[in-house]
């Protein structure tokens, strides 16, 4: 079938542009894909099977995901760069002058981390040493790196004592952001040391702030985080009544 002067991707350039996809932004949708190729949803559903196949994706429901592990923070940090910025201007105003919170080693809250306001007496705890980094800079904060095993590709810390770390604090707020958001099933993430250090934080924090950009919306990793109930806020780059929230609605604060 002709589809006017639209030219349909060959299968070889087809599933490179899937990867390419995925390389850059983690997660692929399969509806987005099938009408940005020119192609059927069962065609790249075929894709998508051949590349899990291989070894080069997973899929999960309503597209597919990256199967590499946990990637540095820099390349993170480049992916949907601009969202990230909205999120953490969003989440300028809940951070405190003083007392004590936590933030973990994601690229979105190390956003956040970078655009801190002066305070007065501040205490930020995290497992992230880029996020311990930045903070170090801003006036009035006084942040605590939270150590144990040294995850070498995130450059976070991991384990056991990091857990005992963690619970050696008590924290009025804790930042996270996650590698997936499912309305059922909650938080997930693509590790589960890094899953153990968030559920940490959480039960010692009296509110979580979750930071998640739209494309971790419907999505669901390898981790269990923790439930919907656990978080006080949702921030994302969207407007609070953009339709993609409308499965989070009832259960959660929307900013």
């Amino acid at each position: 079938m002709t589809m006017g002067t639209t030219r349909i991707p060959g299968g070889e350039a087809r599933r490179a542009a899937i990867l390419a996809t995925i390389e850059r932004d983690e997660v692929l949708r399969l509806a987005d894909a099938a009408a940005e190729l020119g192609v059927s949803q069962m065609t790249i559903r075929r894709d998508l099977k051949d590349l899990e196949g291989s070894g080069r994706l997973r899929r999960i429901r309503g597209g597919a995901m990256s199967v590499i592990g946990p990637k540095p923070f820099a390349a993170r940090r480049a992916v949907r760069l601009r969202a990230k910025e909205v999120i953490a201007d969003k989440a300028l105003s809940l951070v405190p002058r003083h007392g004590a919170i936590a933030m973990d080693a994601s690229s979105t809250v190390g956003t956040l981390a970078t655009r801190l306001r002066p305070a007065s007496g501040l205490l930020v705890a995290t497992n992230s040493y880029p996020t311990y980094l930045a903070l170090r800079s801003t006036p009035g904060v006084r942040p605590i790196l939270i150590g144990g095993e040294t995850e070498e590709v995130t450059e976070s810390f991991v384990g056991p004592i990091a857990v005992q770390a963690v619970e050696s604090l008590r924290y009025t707020r804790f930042f996270a952001s996650a590698s997936a958001l499912d309305p059922q099933l909650g938080v997930s993430e693509v590790s589960l040391s890094e899953a153990e250090v968030k559920r940490a934080f959480q039960r010692l924090s009296t509110e979580l702030v979750l930071c998640v950009d739209s494309s971790k919306l419907g999505r669901r990793s390898v981790a269990a985080g923790f439930a919907l109930r656990s978080v006080s806020m949702l921030i994302t780059e969207l407007p609070p009544d953009d339709s993609r929230l409308d499965p989070y609605r009832d259960q959660l604060d929307i900013r």
